[in-house]
């Protein structure tokens, strides 16, 4: 997790973005930056008072990067040992790509491999990572769905260097505008699914990606549209050092959700909640954009 130092409103992001609010709060973006600091300090105690492993870095003053708090979109860590670094469609969102990073990660963490997709960006073809995909890493299947962030050519790369199979389909909101990423439309856990199958208008694909859910033994819990657009598909399940796994979102997710839903949920994880108001409404992410998962093997002491 990438602990915010400017953090704000980034106008790069908002044509592709409609969960952005500029005018969130009226804060100004000294006041944001201030907020979500304490937001994201509150979430990663939270998690680590429940037995969460978790590695902050802290942001740098230069050069700006408003988004950095969401680093899923920018890389992702597999359990071979691969480090896979995704192109960006917003020029300041490039430079979150700290390869330093990797460097104190391989104090710990055993990298066999970087695959670099970033030249994508000189084509204007991009996939933003965790954000663009959401993987079932036991299966390797990486759910997609397409809009101005994520390109079918880019997929496509991914799916051949890292062995994926791809569930690819469009997904809209109320308004008819592409959804920027897929992980506010799905979640997906070790034994379940979180997903807003309205978001998918054709009939016979919406289908087809419920049944490829099923197939691979996920209980698929439905969300509406008015509980995607409160984040309750960005969420994380992860597993804590005493092997539990937790469910972690934001409060905003987690009243939207109607009592069967969190009984549903709260058969396979612990829910774990955080306020992330003016991260949410500010930057148009939520929790599981915050949260790059680590799943490199440990290096031999």
């Amino acid at each position: 997790m990438i602990r915010p130092v400017a953090f704000g409103f980034n106008p790069q992001t908002a044509s592709s973005n409609a969960f952005q609010d500029a005018g969130f709060g009226l804060a100004t973006q000294h006041e944001a930056q201030t907020i979500a600091l304490q937001e994201f300090d509150t979430m990663v105690a939270g998690l680590r008072a429940s037995g969460v492993i978790v590695i902050v870095v802290e942001d740098t003053p230069e050069p700006h990067t408003p988004d950095s708090i969401f680093p899923n979109n920018w890389i992702s860590f597999h359990d071979d040992g691969s480090v896979v670094l995704y192109p960006m469609q917003a020029p300041n969102r490039r430079l979150e790509r700290r390869l330093e990073i990797l460097d104190s990660l391989e104090e710990d963490f055993e990298i066999t491999q970087e695959i670099d997709l970033s030249s994508f960006e000189e084509i204007e073809q991009y996939l933003e990572g965790t954000g663009s995909m959401v993987l079932d890493r036991v299966h390797r299947k990486a759910y997609a769905c397409l809009s101005p962030r994520t390109h079918q050519a880019v997929l496509n790369q991914f799916a051949e260097v890292m062995d994926y199979e791809i569930v690819a389909f469009e997904s809209v909101d109320g308004d008819g505008k592409q959804i920027y990423h897929t992980n506010v439309v799905m979640c997906i856990g070790e034994k379940f699914a979180v997903i807003c199958l309205d978001t998918i208008l054709d009939t016979t694909i919406r289908a087809s990606v419920e049944a490829s859910l099923v197939a691979i033994g996920k209980e698929v819990i439905p969300i509406s549209l008015a509980q995607m657009n409160q984040f309750a598909g960005n969420m994380l399940e992860v597993k804590n050092d005493q092997n539990e796994a937790l469910l972690v979102m934001s409060t905003c997710a987690y009243n939207s959700l109607l009592p069967e839903q969190i009984e549903a949920l709260s058969r396979y994880c612990t829910i774990k909640h955080f306020d992330l108001s003016m991260i949410e409404g500010n930057g148009g992410g939520s929790a599981r954009c915050m949260m790059a998962e680590v799943h490199l093997p440990l290096r031999e002491l």
